[in-house]
C-alpha cells in the first residue's frame, strides 16, 4: 500500500458524544496519519460533517434537500480546516481542498495539484463533499480515491469491519474478514450507499472497513496485516 484515500465520519471527531470537534480525538487522527507519513505513504483524507450538522430534522421540517445539502459541504470544509492545522502543528505538511473554493479560506480542489501535492509528501485533505447535492462523502471518498490513484479506500467507523447485522444490536452478528462488493449489495449491510459501492466497484478500487480509533490501526493495515474487512470484485 503505497498510496491510500481515508474517509473519516464527522461523527468521529466528535468524540464520544459524536458533535462538535473533540480536540483530542484530532490530535489522534493526526498522530495516525503522521506514523504512515512517515512510512512514506501518500495520504489523502476526506471527511463528512456530521459532528456539526445533520439535516434529517431540518429536512423533516421541511428545509430543501438542497439548502440542507450545502449546509453539510460547509461543515467538512470547518473538519478540514480543524485536521489540517493539527497536522501542521504535529509537522506534517499538508493541503486543504475543497469541491468549491472559498476566496481567503480554501482553494479548490484541483486533481492535478492534488497528486502533486501528495507526490510531494502532503497530506491532501478535500473537503465539500462532490460539490453537488444528493451525494454523499462516502461517495465524494471513492470519487477521489479513484481520481487520485489511490490503492485502497480505508473507511474509519465505530465498529471493527462489517458484519452481518449491527454487532450493538445483535450479539449472534458475524464479522466478515472478506467479502465482495456484490455480497454487500445483495445483503444491503449499508457499510457505504449504493453509488459509493457501485463506484468501488466499477474502478476496482479495494475499500477496507475498519476501527480507526485503535492505536496504531492505520499504520498495521499498511504493513498489510488483517484488520477490519476488505471489500473486493
Amino acid at each position: 500500500m503505497q498510496n491510500l484515500l481515508l474517509k473519516l465520519s464527522g461523527e468521529a471527531l466528535g468524540g464520544a458524544s459524536g458533535s462538535g470537534i473533540d480536540p483530542t480525538v484530532l490530535e489522534h487522527y493526526a498522530n495516525e496519519i503522521r506514523s504512515i507519513v512517515d512510512q512514506g505513504i501518500g495520504v489523502a483524507v476526506v471527511l463528512g460533517g456530521g459532528n456539526l450538522f445533520r439535516g434529517a430534522k431540518l429536512s423533516e421540517a421541511g428545509m430543501d434537500r438542497v439548502v440542507g445539502d450545502r449546509m453539510g459541504m460547509l461543515a467538512t470544509i470547518m473538519n478540514g480546516l480543524a485536521l489540517g492545522d493539527f497536522l501542521r502543528r504535529d509537522n506534517v505538511p499538508c493541503s486543504v481542498f475543497c469541491a468549491s473554493a472559498i476566496a481567503g479560506v480554501v482553494q479548490g480542489y484541483d486533481r492535478d495539484l492534488a497528486l502533486s501535492k501528495m507526490r510531494e509528501g502532503h497530506v491532501v485533505i478535500v473537503t465539500g463533499g462532490t460539490g453537488n447535492p444528493y451525494f454523499t462523502t462516502d461517495t465524494a471518498a471513492c470519487l477521489r480515491g479513484v481520481e487520485l490513484q489511490v490503492d485502497t479506500v480505508l473507511k474509519a467507523t465505530n465498529v471493527d469491519g462489517i458484519y452481518s447485522s449491527d454487532p450493538k444490536k445483535d450479539a449472534a452478528a458475524t464479522k466478515f474478514d472478506t467479502i465482495s462488493f456484490d455480497q454487500v449489495l445483495e445483503k444491503q449491510l449499508g457499510v457505504m450507499d449504493l453509488t459509493a459501492i457501485v463506484l468501488c466497484k466499477e474502478n476496482n478500487m479495494p475499500l477496507v472497513v475498519f476501527d480507526a480509533s485503535v492505536k496504531g490501526a492505520l499504520l498495521a493495515l499498511t504493513k498489510g496485516q488483517s484488520i477490519g474487512t476488505q471489500v473486493v470484485r
